[in-house]
C-alpha cells in the first residue's frame, strides 16, 4: 500500500507513552538515491506565532519509531526530548 506525503502531512502524531500531541507531520526525510524514509518532521509548537530568530525546535522521529499510521493519526513509540532538535534557519530554504 502506498501513501502520498500530503496524505501523511494532515495526521497528527501522538506518544503512545505519554499520549502527548507532538503535532502534525510537516515535512520528511528521505535517503537519496535509494528513496528511504528515514524520518519524520514535527514543527514543535512554539510559545509565540512565527519564529523572530529564525530558529525554531522540531520534533526528528527516526521512522523505525512509527508504530501505527491510522486514518487521521501516526503513533510514535519514543520520548518526546529525546527527538526534540534545533532547526536550522538554513533549512527553511
Amino acid at each position: 500500500m502506498g501513501m502520498r506525503f500530503t496524505d501523511l502531512q494532515c495526521k497528527e502524531v501522538i506518544c503512545l507513552g505519554t499520549g502527548q500531541r507532538l503535532g502534525f507531520v510537516g515535512d520528511v526525510i528521505v535517503e537519496v538515491p535509494q528513496g528511504n524514509v528515514c524520518a519524520i518532521v514535527v514543527p514543535c509548537p512554539g510559545k509565540f506565532p512565527g519564529s523572530l530568530a529564525g530558529r525554531r525546535e522540531d520534533f526528528l522521529i527516526p521512522w523505525n519509531c512509527i508504530k501505527r499510521i491510522g486514518p487521521d493519526i501516526v503513533l510514535v513509540e519514543t520520548r518526546p526530548e529525546d527527538c526534540r532538535t534545533m532547526r536550522d534557519r538554513r533549512q527553511l530554504r
